[in-house]
């Protein structure tokens, strides 16, 4: 007969047993959630990258893979399936919403770009103007001491050198927000080349090219006398580069400074205007103060994901990032130049479409 003592130490062992056993399967459980966390895959827009970085890093219910690939790379993967997410400076182009009406163009938040220039030894902040940024890129405008860029720029001693204009080579929004200013700016270049992710350039002879925003910067940083559109989410590149930053004319005639008020006061005059489907452009806006290379910013997504589960997460993750508590908030935006998007905007444009997504 087992005694009382042993007995109790048997009781004793089954319950640290079990116990460890009950733990071990909780662990377990929890890990294996961990591990079913839904993977979002973002690629495209290189000037979202850095904000689609940040929010990689600090929402905790999906996995958020990110990649900047330029716009055109990112409509065309999620229209082939082989992105979630895919992030553009601009919407989808008419005839090709028109083939693929269950992709989504939703509006996200608020950008602008720099027209920027690397002259040696220039600490003269220069006024450009859609007539001569369009001249420089079709090689009607070849020197720096041009009469017509002095004209604009009244007493200041412009270099007797050729200008180098750079531009982007791959399928990029950045590209579409600075056609689109040259092409409501001015007639010829609207006529005849347009706004476009990726325009049939004309023939320069000096002009280069560069690969995403790192690519233009980095190209004009070694490029003396270059020219060239780069994301104002860069603004620490363009500093360190000692790039210079070019004052544009805007449709009210006044040259102004890329900021946040001056981008904010442009897309005050068209926020009102934003049809049903989330496609409006904010470049060469109306106001004094407006900078004519204000963007809107959009998320491209499919209305129907593959299963329930992936649809649920990313319903969440689009709802995160246009909450101010969430991906909205200052402290991520602020840095990178971006604004946010009006909560009118929000509540009665982006929810919308969030919400007409489905497993």
């Amino acid at each position: 007969m087992i005694s009382k003592n042993i007995a109790t130490a048997i009781v004793i062992a089954l319950i640290v047993v079990a116990g460890g056993i009950t733990a071990f399967e909780i662990n377990s459980r929890m890990a294996g959630s961990q591990q079913q966390k839904v993977v979002i895959s973002e690629t495209g827009s290189t000037l979202l990258y850095p904000v689609f970085n940040a929010w990689a890093s600090n929402y905790t219910n999906a996995t958020i893979t990110t990649a900047g690939t330029g716009s055109g790379t990112g409509i065309s993967s999620v229209i082939a399936g082989t992105a979630i997410i895919g992030a553009s400076d601009a919407y989808l182009p008419p005839a090709l919403a028109s083939a693929n009406p269950y992709v989504m163009n939703i509006p996200i938040l608020i950008s602008y770009q720099y027209v920027s220039y690397n002259i040696p030894s220039f600490n003269v902040t220069l006024n450009l103007s859609a007539d001569i940024l369009a001249g420089i890129y079709t090689g009607t405008i070849t020197n720096w001491n041009d009469s017509a860029i002095r004209s604009a720029n009244p007493g200041v001693q412009l270099p007797d050198h050729t200008i180098i204009p750079v531009h982007r080579s791959d399928g990029s929004g950045d590209t579409f927000m600075f056609t689109s200013f040259l092409s409501k700016g001015n007639t010829t270049w609207g006529d005849t080349i347009g706004a476009s992710t990726n325009p049939n350039w004309p023939t320069v002879t000096a002009s280069l090219t560069g690969n995403g925003n790192a690519g233009i910067i980095s190209q004009m940083s070694k490029t003396p006398y270059s020219i060239g559109y780069i994301a104002a989410t860069y603004s620490s590149d363009v500093s360190h580069n000692h790039l210079g930053i070019a004052y544009l004319k805007n449709q009210a005639g006044y040259y102004v400074a890329p900021t946040i008020a001056n981008v904010s006061e442009a897309a005050s005059h068209y926020l009102g205007q934003i049809p049903a489907n989330g496609t409006i452009a904010l470049q060469y806006a109306p106001g004094n103060s407006s900078y004519p290379i204000a963007d809107m910013e959009y998320l491209i997504v499919k209305q129907n994901q593959t299963d329930v589960k992936t649809a649920n997460a990313l319903t969440d993750f689009l709802n995160w990032t246009v909450n101010s508590s969430g991906g909205s908030n200052p402290k991520y935006l602020e840095p990178l130049n971006l604004v946010a998007l009006p909560s009118s905007v929000v509540n009665q444009i982006t929810l919308p479409m969030i919400n007409k997504i489905h497993g």
